[in-house]
């Protein structure tokens, strides 16, 4: 589908308003994802908001495990609702476009909460191998003020990189075509309209992929490293199953969004494709956010409980 640019131009120079590619001509296709993204989108945020009320309803969650999962579970609604809303306008409405403003807007807290993602999983990661590998101190290491740290620095490093990568990649001339191949303002799809060269924006774009993505990833991986020597060591198997379950959740966690987000970022760029891209896209926004809150309420019986508090019920 080919989009008239002089719609969407206000000068001959730069392109200022954009708009979405339309997944399918077929309306029969559009309606049926749009609903299977909304039941999506509104079990990711019943969910999210649940666990969030129940941990900070609940004394005995007021822990730094909780703690964390709190954060992802407020990052996670403020992750899906930056991307989901104009997708799904998007998906049956012919009012596709949205001003530059609003697409630096979106691209903005996009990246803001996804890098955030990334290091409050390896957070949440260090807290589990401290309290695995160093129970005797575990206490000090991971106090109040230390877990508020850390969540700060993950909070801030995302706020950084997603005002470094929008305002860089913003400030670039957009000469057409005005659609962007897309569901939403990503940067790759993004680029792709751009006037000139933007190797240099491709490489600070991949550098920041590495080091906020990758980088938090090898956290993870030597966290879960000295775990698995620590339950290995352990003479309990109750305790080892019980370590185990509480850290499983996690790693699910961490599987379906760092294998989403890998395959999206980090493969080589002769093997992208903008259809594979969208569901791709489609599993990181509103797939694992619909998951994550099941995932740590199926397996954690604490949760569970504060659930069944918080919602009045006997039994979950």
């Amino acid at each position: 589908m080919s989009v008239n640019c002089s719609l969407w131009q206000e000068n001959s120079l730069s392109v200022k308003h954009f708009a979405f590619a339309k997944f399918s001509e077929v309306s029969g296709e559009c309606f049926l994802l749009f609903t299977l993204i909304l039941l999506m989108f509104l079990v990711s945020l019943t969910g999210n908001a649940l666990i969030a009320l129940a941990i900070f309803t609940s004394p005995a969650l007021h822990t730094p495990m909780y703690f964390f999962l709190a954060n992802l579970s407020l990052l996670e609604i403020g992750y899906t609702c930056s991307v989901v809303p104009k997708m799904l306008q998007s998906l049956v409405s012919e009012s596709r476009g949205m001003s530059r403003e609003g697409g630096a807007t979106q691209m903005f807290f996009f990246i803001f909460f996804g890098i955030t993602e990334c290091s409050l999983l390896a957070a949440m990661a260090f807290e589990r191998c401290m309290a695995i590998c160093s129970p005797l101190h575990y206490a000090a290491r991971m106090s109040r003020g230390v877990c508020a740290h850390l969540a700060m620095v993950s909070w801030g490093m995302g706020c950084i990189v997603g005002l470094g990568q929008t305002n860089f990649n913003f400030s670039l001339d957009f000469c057409g075509p005005c659609e962007i191949d897309h569901f939403f303002c990503d940067l790759p799809p993004l680029l792709a309209l751009a006037c000139g060269d933007t190797s240099q924006n491709e490489a600070a774009f991949f550098v920041a992929a590495v080091f906020c993505i990758f980088s938090p990833f090898l956290l993870i991986i030597s966290s879960y490293v000295r775990i698995l020597n620590a339950l290995l060591m352990m003479p309990s198997p109750e305790g080892r199953h019980k370590a185990l379950s509480i850290c499983s959740s996690h790693l699910l966690v961490v599987t379906l969004f760092y294998g989403s987000t890998s395959a999206t970022y980090l493969r080589p760029q002769a093997s992208q494709s903008p259809g594979m891209d969208k569901l791709l896209a489609l599993f990181y926004t509103a797939v694992t956010s619909m998951l994550n809150p099941t995932i740590y309420s199926l397996r954690n019986k604490e949760v569970k409980a504060a659930l069944r508090r918080t919602l009045g019920l006997r039994k979950f």
